[in-house]
């Protein structure tokens, strides 16, 4: 057991060395470009926290080399990453390296902590497994959040859509006018709203581009909307109206939702009742009885 925890020490300080002299690289080139190509200097806490992000970010990228990965499941983080709202190209590079420092750094907190002391193969083996499979399960609630928050502003913002439309504007610009007006209350749908602009403005159909939308959220709602705008767009009926039902049949699915769950309320308290409650009410009403039983009945055999 020696060995393998200085093994493991050992390739811990492997690591650790090669990530600060990568850090100290990265720190004396950038010295040198300021040198060479002198820049305005930001102040305060921006240029700690600037400085801060760049060397973790170049950190988790010369760590993610090692990781082993196909491009067919680089092409599914890359999505996942994307439903997630983060479309910098570093993005990958950092979710890899996070999955091999991170279970290094949980493995060499155990061992500090001396909590590998009570089951070194256990605890091992958990930090280990948890580390690698941490970055997933974070990803995971990040694109359930987000598409939770798209889900709840797309009714909002088909209002908008709809009132600028009858104002005059066509579908393009009063998409615009929507990705700017609700940018601060539904940030996350107006980004992809954004997007969607950028996509029309650089050429691409309108279809094309609110069908790339739908694929990059994954969200239900999103996608039944997208069919019904290339429904009507063929048909050549009001899109207005189309948005305007659409919204009402969201609100009114939310409303459903909601009803749905104060339904369940009474069934899911069943548990509590049975397992937390009832005994203590019982002990409470019973426990009386039983201790005059109780002292009855040592009356009697004591007789």
């Amino acid at each position: 057991m020696t060995f393998v925890l200085l093994a493991f020490l050992a390739v811990f300080l492997l690591f650790a060395s090669g990530g600060l002299l990568l850090f100290y690289r990265e720190v004396m080139l950038q010295r040198i470009s300021e040198v060479i190509s002198p820049r305005p200097k930001e102040k305060g806490l921006t240029t700690v926290a600037h400085r801060a992000k760049s060397s973790i970010s170049n950190l988790m990228q010369s760590v993610e080399n090692l990781m082993p990965k196909s491009e067919k499941e680089v092409s599914i983080v890359l999505q996942r990453l994307t439903r997630a709202g983060y479309r910098n190209e570093s993005a990958v590079k950092i979710f890899y390296g996070s999955k091999v420092v991170l279970p290094l750094l949980l493995s060499a907190l155990a061992f500090v902590t001396g909590l590998a002391n009570f089951g070194p193969f256990f605890v091992y083996l958990s930090t280990l497994g948890g580390g690698f499979l941490a970055p997933d399960f974070w990803l995971g609630k990040k694109i359930a959040k987000r598409q939770k928050l798209i889900n709840r502003g797309l009714p909002d913002v088909l209002d908008l859509l709809v009132i600028c439309m009858e104002a005059g504007l066509s579908l393009d610009q009063a998409t615009a006018r929507t990705s700017q007006e609700l940018a601060s209350s539904q940030p996350e749908l107006c980004d992809e709203l954004t997007v969607v602009v950028l996509e029309q403005r650089a050429g691409r159909a309108r279809s094309d581009a609110w069908k790339n939308m739908s694929d990059r959220t994954g969200v239900e709602s999103l996608r039944n909307l997208v069919s019904m705008l290339v429904q009507t767009e063929q048909f050549g009926t009001s899109i207005a109206k189309m948005f305007r039902v659409h919204s009402d049949t969201l609100r009114t699915q939310r409303v459903q939702m909601v009803e749905e769950m104060a339904a369940k309320t009474s069934v899911k308290l069943v548990f509590p009742l049975v397992f937390f409650i009832f005994p203590a009410l019982f002990l409470v009403t019973l426990g009386p009885a039983a201790i005059v039983m109780m002292e009855s009945f040592s009356s009697l055999t004591k007789k």
